[in-house]
């Protein structure tokens, strides 16, 4: 476990200091290809708690000590183990010990045993005052920069302190069912026959009472399944597609929203992403689920002249570039890497998008806007900008989940997620 400590130390450094925690993770595993399964899952989660819940381990390590330490490997090891005191089952005493030893393999950690030992044993003597006072602070309490916080208040008044709780939980492990070659009845008894329990929510989604590695899913490689968060399952049928459609998957990568258009109907679909690397992603995942898409397309989508082909499409899928704040439950170290300056500049991109994917779209046609964002500057106040300058589009209501205005606000169940539907008349 002290390497596991000094991993998941070091991972927190990197992200904040501007790295995202998949890249840096999957560094690790490169750098260290000796480390075992249970190696790999102790690291992630340490680094993911402590992003999670860094705002109130941050307060309670500044009321602790008594003034900054030079070396932020140090003071993110002690994070570490307040985590672990905290939010795991790790006997106190082995933390502890295991953090004063990991402590010494540190450039500047030689002859800080003893402050180390202080500062985590004193949190055990002290930890229901210190949490008292860590929550006394909105960053504290709701372990959000404070910034998120106040725009959530003001866009949500009813809503914010359930989207940042929402935020703080373990994400649940959801399953789509490939209606085409089973049956979501009979794929949930494929799935008690394994002793693996899972509840309906809606359409083919199944989440699981517990997650489980993929491989451990009956008929994964098969394409029975796919690993897809319930609010992302709303996407494909929202869009509407028929037998022989013209169909866009624009900024697809990695694919579970492609897989779905064609568990459907049986469309022409082309796939978009700017990204080679994920858009390699997509061609592993038809591969699984034994599918064909018509084209796969590396561009930009706010560039049609690039990749397009002259034909006009009859549905279009634009799950835009976003600032990603309705996912921040699977992505925790997004809440320390957004700066609301970034809100604008997605604004801009997204609008660029729609704006040339409108262009490519049939009469008559649709075209559905997706975000995983919660803010409005990304969602209902892009959507009212788009519709102001094209006389042409109208919005069609969607129903049947608890959006409102099109916003599915994250909870127990699923993501958030914005969606609207435009018809270009």
């Amino acid at each position: 476990m002290i390497k596991a400590q000094l991993t998941a130390a070091s991972a927190v450094t990197k992200v904040l200091a501007g790295a995202s925690l998949t890249g840096v993770l999957q560094e690790a595993w490169r750098d260290d290809p000796t480390l075992s399964k249970q190696q790999r899952g102790a690291i992630q989660d340490l680094s993911y708690g402590v992003l999670r819940f860094y705002g109130q381990l941050e307060t309670i390590l500044g009321l602790l000590l008594k003034k900054s330490l030079r070396d932020k490997s140090l003071h993110h090891l002690l994070l570490v183990g307040l985590y672990q005191l905290q939010y795991s089952k790790t006997l106190a005493h082995t933390v502890v010990d295991q953090a004063v030893t990991a402590s010494r393999s540190l450039a500047h950690g030689k002859g800080m045993q003893g402050l180390v030992n202080a500062i985590l044993r004193n949190f055990i003597r002290q930890r229901e005052n210190l949490l008292m006072r860590a929550a006394e602070k909105e960053v504290g309490r709701y372990s959000h920069p404070q910034w998120w916080i106040d725009k959530l208040r003001w866009q949500y008044p009813q809503n914010f302190r359930a989207i940042l709780e929402a935020d703080n939980k373990r994400p649940p492990m959801t399953l789509r069912v490939n209606q085409r070659n089973i049956s979501v009845d009979d794929y949930r008894k494929r799935l008690l026959e394994q002793n693996m329990c899972a509840e309906w929510l809606w359409g083919g989604a199944l989440q699981l009472a517990q997650p489980v590695m993929v491989e451990h899913l009956p008929g994964f490689n098969d394409g029975l399944v796919t690993v897809q968060d319930a609010g992302a399952q709303l996407a494909a049928p929202f869009l509407d597609v028929r037998d022989g459609m013209r169909v866009l998957d624009a900024c697809a990568a990695p694919g579970g929203k492609s897989t779905h258009l064609l568990e459907l109907a049986d469309i022409s679909l082309t796939i978009l992403d700017n990204d080679s690397g994920r858009l390699a992603q997509v061609r592993q995942n038809l591969d699984r689920m034994h599918m064909t898409a018509e084209r796969l397309v590396c561009g930009d989508a706010s560039n049609p002249d690039e990749w397009w082909d002259g034909q006009l499409f009859d549905r279009i899928l634009a799950d835009v570039p976003c600032s990603a704040s309705g996912v921040v439950c699977r992505h925790p170290d997004i809440k320390w890497l957004r700066r609301e300056s970034d809100l604008s500049k997605f604004a801009t991109s997204q609008q660029a998008i729609l704006n040339a994917l409108w262009k490519i779209l049939e009469r008559g046609g649709k075209l559905l806007y997706v975000t995983c964002s919660i803010f409005a500057e990304e969602n209902t106040m892009q959507i009212a900008e788009f519709l102001k300058h094209h006389p042409d589009a109208c919005s069609i209501p969607l129903s049947g989940t608890a959006m409102v205005d099109g916003q599915l606000l994250p909870d127990s169940r699923h993501d958030g997620f914005f969606y609207t539907l435009l018809h270009k008349v």
